[in-house]
């Protein structure tokens, strides 16, 4: 799949899925859900005040009263929306989380309650999925959202979380560059380091499903002409499909940089937990949270074959 929208149109044909809402009070939650069911991308469990949802629900989209496909469920405050939507993904009911008008703090430690939260022992991580004006394949950023500065097990973590949803979307054998300034080892910048590592375990079969080549820097990673420009040849230079950034710092910078600068369509996940989590911010458009809702959705079907 080559653009969101085919991720979107794949999902259609498949089974049905249920999505958790957590805290969906809230219009432009609202909206997403009610985008989602008119591409019939899914069903809905809305955990919230019942009489406040069903009164914003009449009010701004009398469409969604009644719909078959929407189950409201009632309760008192943030953290209990949040602990019966984790717990809702937990039992299987549903098997996509998303938060709603909720603090991430709180939707998260629900997440990792070792009772009947999502944890499988992996790092959770964002995945960004980009579809850019002249490219050919949709690009994957890692990790612009969850991990302040991994280590070198935290980004083997962070490549294999964004190689599954990778695949989930029809990649196969993603190339992941790990990015840096340089493309030479450095013993004094980290980021080089730890690339070369990456690469090594790679080789050796220690990271699956793909093929790391690093260190590299951006123009290097994405583009075969600055590749070649520079002397770096073979038939994974310039033709990355996940970047794998070094801090937080530098994947927010990247991913605001091309929402932004470059008006780049994108649909971002948590990864890592039992079930895909939609994660989306309040500054988010409708239209990235109706791709991040069917990213998830997609990713969470494909887990169940991989």
């Amino acid at each position: 799949m080559t653009t969101l929208k085919q991720i979107m149109d794949e999902i259609s044909k498949e089974a049905d899925n249920t999505v958790a809402v957590a805290a969906a009070a809230d219009s432009e939650v609202l909206e997403s859900v009610s985008m989602a069911l008119e591409r019939n991308l899914a069903s809905f469990r809305l955990y919230d005040d019942e009489a406040k949802v069903k009164e914003m629900i009449n009010r701004d989209f009398p469409h969604l009263a009644g719909h078959p496909k929407i189950q409201i469920h009632h309760v008192s405050g943030n953290a209990q929306a949040a602990k019966e939507a984790v717990k809702s993904v937990y039992m299987n009911d549903s098997n996509v989380l998303m938060k709603g008008h909720i603090p991430t703090a709180v939707l998260l430690k629900a997440v990792l309650n070792p009772d009947y939260g999502l944890r499988t022992g992996n790092v959770l991580s964002h995945v960004a999925a980009f579809e850019i004006a002249g490219f050919d394949r949709l690009i994957f950023i890692t990790d612009a959202g969850m991990n302040i500065e991994p280590d070198l097990q935290q980004k083997a973590q962070l490549i294999e979380n964004a190689v599954a949803i990778a695949r989930s979307v029809g990649v196969e054998l993603p190339i992941v560059a790990p990015l840096a300034a340089v493309e030479v080892i450095n013993p004094t910048m980290q980021a080089t380091l730890d690339a070369a590592a990456l690469t090594a375990m790679n080789k050796r079969g220690q990271i699956k499903n793909c093929i790391i080549d690093g260190p590299l820097a951006l123009d290097n990673a994405v583009s075969v002409s600055a590749a070649h420009h520079k002397g770096i040849t073979g038939e994974t230079a310039g033709k990355a499909d996940i970047l794998l950034v070094p801090t937080i710092e530098s994947g927010n910078i990247l991913y605001k940089s091309l929402v932004y600068f470059a008006k780049s369509k994108v649909g971002g996940v948590i990864a890592g937990a039992k079930a895909p989590i939609v994660l989306t911010s309040r500054a988010d458009s409708a239209e990235t949270k109706l791709y991040s809702l069917a990213l998830a959705i997609r990713s969470s079907s494909s887990q169940q074959t991989y």
